[in-house]
């Protein structure tokens, strides 16, 4: 006898016409906005980071947080003891110590405790650890993690509970275990920074229910994770004046203009093929910019070793910034400082020409709230811009680099 069909529905049932109460809110900074306006009911999160850089802290944190605003929250460690977690939740006020905890590693258990609780929000720290007594190898081997991962989707999108799993990073950056299971969750957050520094960085590698461009900015405190409110100006302290190779962007991260230093070194390369090493910019797109440099403005780096470094930890992205890198560069390779207080906002084409990038009037608000005086753009954007004081127009990347050295 053949079992009865499934039941279908029909989308919008039920459901919010803006998918606002589908979503439990975090409260914490600006994550929320980081994931596109809080957990989506029903989906899991991979939240990776480097050991010891504040994951465990910033998921007690969100919770705590959730919990305050009205959500069930279960918490699940597989690490740590409970008093362990019972220092660190003490530590971060009262609104994580009232958070329900689990302390265990079994799968069959995590699910148990699960169905039992019914949360809104389960977080499980970390899916490395987790382990399925119907799977025959260690902790966080491949198949393992593969397992446990499968059994807490299935869960989580038959109970609607949002769960976000901890993730740990390899040596190399990536995140630990199977390929697939970036693949299986809806989002995946990587947290970063550098434990020795005191800030740390949210941002998104995929999301199905919001953009991956927004980042948060989190100071590391005695009593934990303070979100930055306006991190317009955070990325240019202590920047040094005087110095070649230093170029101010204003790439959108997200919604948000974010003006971040950009560093060039270039020194005469011992090799046959020279170093091209980028932290923070493409690769591919710094090849591109130094070919332009060498055939269009006769900056020629053929022969050099370059190094290109964003500094704070950014990724950059946003083409607006390839002004800003063609200036480092030439800035080192002259050894020639950058005039101070001057940004640059530009896309660069391959005949190097200067091409207008979208949202100038927030990237200029930006700069000038980060104190900077000048910001050369495309020359396509005169007739609109040059009612703002400090905007400075060009054709050319070469015209560009003539600007620098006007008074």
């Amino acid at each position: 006898m053949s079992a009865a069909p499934p039941e279908v529905s029909t989308l919008g049932d039920g459901d919010s016409a803006d998918g606002v109460s589908a979503r439990t809110a975090l409260n914490l900074g600006e994550v929320d906005r980081v994931l596109g306006g809080g957990l989506v009911a029903g989906s899991i999160l991979l939240l990776g980071g480097a050991p010891g850089i504040g994951k465990s802290t910033l998921l007690l944190q969100a919770a705590g947080r959730a919990r305050t605003a009205g959500a069930k929250v279960l918490y699940v460690s597989g690490e740590e003891s409970r008093q362990q977690i019972g220092l660190r939740a003490e530590r971060l006020g009262a609104e994580s110590a009232g958070v329900r905890f689990l302390a265990t590693d079994r799968l069959e258990e995590i699910l148990a405790a699960a169905g039992a609780e019914k949360p809104d929000l389960l977080c499980v720290d970390s899916i490395q650890t987790v382990v399925s007594e119907d799977v025959a190898s260690a902790p966080g081997t491949v198949t393992q993690v593969r397992a446990c991962s499968a059994s807490l989707q299935s869960f989580a999108k038959t109970t609607g509970a949002a769960t976000v799993l901890v993730g740990h990073v390899t040596k190399g950056g990536a995140l630990a275990g199977p390929r697939t299971l970036e693949h299986l969750v809806d989002v995946v957050l990587h947290f970063e920074g550098q434990r020795s520094g005191e800030y740390r960085i949210l941002r998104g590698s995929k999301n199905r229910f919001g953009s991956v461009d927004e980042l948060a900015v989190f100071r590391m405190t005695e009593s934990g994770l303070e979100p930055v409110a306006d991190p317009t100006s955070l990325f240019l302290e202590d920047r040094p004046e005087s110095v070649s190779g230093s170029a101010i962007a204003v790439p959108l991260h997200g919604t948000r203009p974010l003006p971040a230093e950009i560093q060039a070194l270039t020194v005469r390369s011992r090799y046959a093929s020279p170093q091209r090493i980028a932290t923070g910019f493409p690769a591919r797109r710094l090849n591109i910019i130094l070919a332009v440099l060498g055939r269009r403005a006769g900056i020629d780096l053929g022969d050099t070793d370059v190094f290109l470094s964003v500094i704070g930890g950014l990724r950059l992205t946003d083409p607006a910034a390839d002004l800003a890198v063609a200036a480092a560069l030439a800035s080192a390779r002259l050894d020639r400082p950058l005039p101070a207080g001057m940004a640059f906002v530009a896309e660069l084409g391959l005949g190097g020409e200067l091409r207008a990038v979208s949202h100038v009037e927030a990237r200029m608000s930006a700069a000038v709230k980060a104190g900077l005086k000048t910001v050369v753009l495309s020359r396509s954007l005169e007739s609109s811009m040059d009612r703002l004081p400090g905007a400075r127009f060009a054709d050319t990347v070469s015209e560009a680099l003539r600007l620098v050295e006007e008074p």
